[in-house]
């Protein structure tokens, strides 16, 4: 009989997505094939306290996680995984304790590089994108720039620094406006799940606007308004990736923010696969992969798409090097709709992170 994997789970974290991690943390626990795996949930809090969780998975969804480890932790100190990192030459504590980690965080502080280079110093097989893509897909920034010298069209963005608009905010608005058209897109540059992001309509709301980015990120984006349908395409492998089929997003609200995205009841529409031309999602697919190796992923990510409307050009937008995961969640209905179920993915990603850590 073959041994069972041991897999820890990482979720929650400091990042404004913490609630989505819960969600998509439960979603993978409840999922993997406990025959094949033995599961240890670790939970982050928002303050970046690390904590071992045995419980019902339910509260973890909840947040209600966090309150039965503490207990635990003060019953058991062994609890405590803060000696994650190996010291004097000796293996982690971590390390010791499981086999494979599966870090579902989304956001700064877990999907950037940051947990990434912290396991690969603790030599521990992982889940996803190596620090290099997990950085670069996190900013959005030097996502489009690495995009446009791969030849991927982007659509027209500048950045404006922080500092640069909270010490002079006229000279900012000056150079939006002398570059755009309203309406605009305004976002940070380092974030997720649509978080901080607004469109703007006129001055007053491209000030609201930056504002709301500036408090998420020193680095904020404005971007073009591109009139097109939001397609997506989810990613899997590591050296020969493989694109699913294309779906698209019909948002209930005027785009697909956070609301939308995890919060209105169901409202927001998916479409999978896009009732789009097979030319055009067959390009869509193509570029998704090109997109995908030339920030070096690996693992998976989720490349999202604008296809406009008046003249069927694509446009790629960014990836996600650790999309949301729960049952309902774009990548997984993705693979879903292509052939490979939700466990079966899940199975898959924990092989690839193993394949990764071996062929180093």
């Amino acid at each position: 009989m073959n041994k069972r994997i041991n897999v820890a789970v990482i979720f929650g974290g400091k990042s404004g997505e913490h609630e989505v991690s819960l969600m998509s943390a439960t979603s993978v626990i409840k999922a993997i094939d406990k025959k094949k795996y033995n599961v240890l949930p670790l939970g982050i809090t928002k303050e970046g306290s690390w904590m071992i969780y045995n419980g019902p998975i339910e509260k973890i969804e909840s947040g209600e996680w966090e309150v039965a480890a503490k207990k635990q932790l003060e019953q058991n100190p062994n609890n405590n995984i803060l000696s994650i990192m190996p010291l004097g030459g000796k293996k982690s504590k971590l390390a010791e304790l499981v086999d494979v980690v599966f870090p579902v965080l989304h956001g700064p502080f877990g999907e950037d590089g940051t947990i990434q280079g912290l396991l690969e110093m603790a030599d521990i097989p992982y889940v996803g994108a190596g620090v290099l893509a997990s950085a670069v897909g996190m900013d959005k920034v030097y996502t489009k720039q690495i995009f446009k010298q791969a030849g991927l069209p982007v659509g027209k963005y500048i950045v404006i620094m922080r500092k640069d608009f909270r010490e002079n905010k006229e000279t900012a608005i000056r150079l939006v406006e002398e570059n755009f058209q309203y309406p605009i897109f305004l976002k940070p540059a380092n974030l997720g799940s649509s978080v901080g992001i607004s469109k703007a309509h006129n001055r007053e709301e491209l000030i609201k606007g930056l504002e709301m980015a500036a408090k998420h990120d020193r680095k904020m984006l404005v971007e073009t308004f591109i009139n097109g349908r939001e397609i997506e395409c989810a990613v899997l492998g590591n050296d020969d990736p493989k694109a699913s089929v294309a779906g698209e997003i019909l948002p209930s609200h005027e785009f697909y923010d956070y609301n939308a995205k995890y919060f209105d009841d169901g409202n927001s529409k998916i479409v999978i696969p896009a009732n789009i031309p097979k030319e055009k999602e067959l390009e869509i697919r193509e570029m998704a992969v090109k997109a995908y190796t030339a920030i070096d992923c690996s693992g998976l990510a989720r490349a999202d798409f604008f296809l406009e409307k008046e003249t069927m050009k694509i446009y790629i937008n960014e990836v996600n090097t650790m999309p949301g995961f729960t049952k309902y969640s774009m990548y997984p209905l993705l693979w879903k709709e292509t052939g490979l179920s939700y466990d079966q993915l899940i199975d898959q990603l924990i092989g690839l992170a193993i394949e990764r850590y071996e062929n180093r």
